[in-house]
């Protein structure tokens, strides 16, 4: 089952430290993320592979923005 992670505020990626196809544990950091001068590490919540990478550095995300999609 696909497992989806969202954005959960406006915010602007720093680093991307996946790729699709790599496998990732749980509580593995995906991106991270800069809001208000705060560093926010998205971290997947499944173990898995990665079948998306929706983000690049430089984005802007929005609340609710795909960011990643573990299987």
């Amino acid at each position: 089952m696909a497992e989806e992670i969202r954005a959960e505020m406006v915010a602007n990626v720093m680093t991307v430290s996946v790729a699709e196809g790599d496998s990732v544990s749980d509580g593995d950091a995906l991106v991270l993320l800069e809001s208000m001068k705060m560093e926010i590490p998205v971290l997947s919540e499944v173990a898995g592979t990665v079948s998306t990478v929706a983000v690049r550095p430089g984005d802007v995300v929005q609340e609710g923005d795909l960011i990643a999609v573990v299987e």
